[in-house]
């Protein structure tokens, strides 16, 4: 098909001034509920900073359609908005049933095989040969989001012999998880490939890798995207969470998904591996989402469970740089009024008076970098200063990250010649991103001080007499070289 692509825009601010200081950033899934100019226009305006096509469901202009009316709603808004397209990834089922469905009962033994005549309560088709030969004796399948579980007592290149642990109903085309098993196949199917090469075209700004296992499942993905998009790992898997550290460190970005790492890991697990997610992302300077089920209650009601509520503030208090909206933005009645309780749980957070000192415990040690010596600096230059704000010029983003690592008190002022960056960086902790294309300066210290001011001034980030820290790179216009700390008063 062909895309129609909106004109590109300078998102310079100005015309619609940007809800509270939230640092904390909203990401709102787009579906059916939330598919009109008007819905995505008061989505943004109610404080959602990045939105999400989920390619699991609707078609790719479904997707282009969403993609057109966000960017048309930035460029009204005069701010920049984050796009993610969401692969699907590999999902493994079971096939049919004679009947439809089948009742499993505990104990009883069941037979998974190539065969793709009808099942029955007696065996059904596994139509994925890489798990019937990677499956041992003692693995177990976890059938229907975890729902029932199998034991394999036995198998050979066509089939897999188990036992039923728990038992259910399973119908037709249920999906299947392999919990124990590294399974040989890649991140990225055929479909994956197709949709993530559409997103490209598009000119998403983040893509969702799904149901990863190995570092090398995110830099064949990287190789693929060359740059135009940024690489954001879901993890959702045992294997992926046994290699955390190796896998965010070629990820640009990670997102903590709680529904199937739900399924696959004792729900015990879950929240022990999401703090250690978050402090292993924000040690390495990768953004961080926490996504699945956060506000579930409110696709049907219109408010939240004080549950739902209590893992929002969580997030927050662990360190997320973004917490996200599935159903409950995409097919929920609310998705409206699930965006503002987002919106308002974590404003509160971040003024309660135990965040800042809890915030301060879980600051990561030095990376021993020189560029990261210097966002430190600028950290303690501003603490110590009370600034108003920290203006980072950034050509490719990583400086901003480099100071979002640190989570200052004040906010940071983000100013790029790239519009890509600046929306890129609209899912990062604390950052306020504009760009001033052409504008920037590249030649003149005194010329970039000027416009830091002027721009901090007209944003309401500084009034007369603050304190602004200005972090550059020397010389102007090269990639990753932030080396130069200057205070300025206004």
């Amino acid at each position: 098909m062909t895309i129609s692509r909106p004109t590109a825009h300078v998102l310079s601010g100005g015309a619609v001034k940007k809800p509270g200081l939230r640092r904390t950033k909203i990401v709102a899934t787009l579906g059916p509920a939330s598919s009109t100019y008007e819905m995505i226009r008061a989505l943004a305006v109610g404080g959602v900073n990045m939105f999400r096509l989920n390619f699991s469901h609707g078609t790719h202009e479904d997707h282009a359609a969403r993609h057109n009316i966000v960017r048309d709603v930035e460029a009204e808004l005069k701010r920049p908005l984050a796009i993610l397209a969401d692969l699907q990834g590999p999902k493994l089922r079971v096939g049919t049933f004679a009947e439809g469905r089948v009742k499993l009962e505990k104990g009883a033994r069941f037979r998974l095989d190539l065969d793709r005549a009808p099942g029955d309560t007696h065996r059904v088709c596994l139509p994925h040969p890489e798990i019937i030969e990677a499956a041992r004796p003692e693995s177990h399948l976890l059938l229907d989001d975890g729902k029932m579980r199998l034991r394999v007592l036995s198998g050979d290149a066509s089939h897999l012999l188990t036992e039923v642990e728990v038992g259910g109903f399973l119908s037709d085309r249920k999906g299947v998880n392999v919990p124990d098993v590294t399974l040989p196949i890649p991140a990225l199917t055929e479909k994956d490939r197709r949709d993530l090469d559409f997103a490209l075209e598009l000119g998403v700004d983040y893509i969702a890798l799904s149901f990863v296992q190995r570092p090398e499942d995110v830099l064949e993905a990287k190789e693929i995207a060359k740059g135009q998009a940024w690489i954001m790992t879901k993890l959702e898997k045992p294997q992926a969470v046994a290699r955390l550290s190796e896998i965010i460190a070629v990820s640009d970005a990670v997102m903590v998904a709680r529904g199937d790492l739900g399924v696959e890991l004792p729900a015990e697990e879950v929240p022990i591996e999401q703090k250690r997610a978050i402090a292993e992302a924000r040690f390495q300077g990768k953004p961080v989402v926490v996504a699945t089920q956060m506000l579930e209650s409110m696709i049907s009601v219109p408010t939240p469970t004080r549950a739902e509520v209590t893992d929002v503030s969580n997030a927050v208090y662990d360190g997320a740089d973004a917490v996200m909206l599935s159903a409950e933005s995409a097919s929920g009645q609310y998705p409206l009024e699930a965006v503002g309780v987002m919106a308002r749980v974590t404003r509160r957070i971040e003024q309660d008076r135990e965040w800042s000192p809890q915030d301060e415990a879980f600051r990561p040690d030095s990376d021993g970098t020189v560029n990261g010596a210097i966002a430190e600096a600028a950290w303690q230059v501003a603490e110590s200063i009370s600034a108003a704000v920290i203006v980072a010029y950034t050509a490719s983003g990583l400086g901003a990250l480099r100071i979002s690592r640190e989570r200052p008190e004040c906010p940071i002022l983000a100013l790029t010649p790239n519009d890509d960056v600046a929306r890129r960086l609209n899912a990062v902790w604390g950052v306020y991103a504009m760009s001033v294309g052409q504008e920037m300066p590249v030649l003149n210290v005194e010329a970039v001080v000027d416009q830091a001011v002027e721009l901090a001034v007209s944003e309401g980030y500084a009034k007369k007499d603050d304190k602004l820290v200005l972090l550059m790179g020397l010389p102007f216009g090269t990639m990753g070289a932030t080396n130069t700390l200057r205070v300025v008063t206004v």
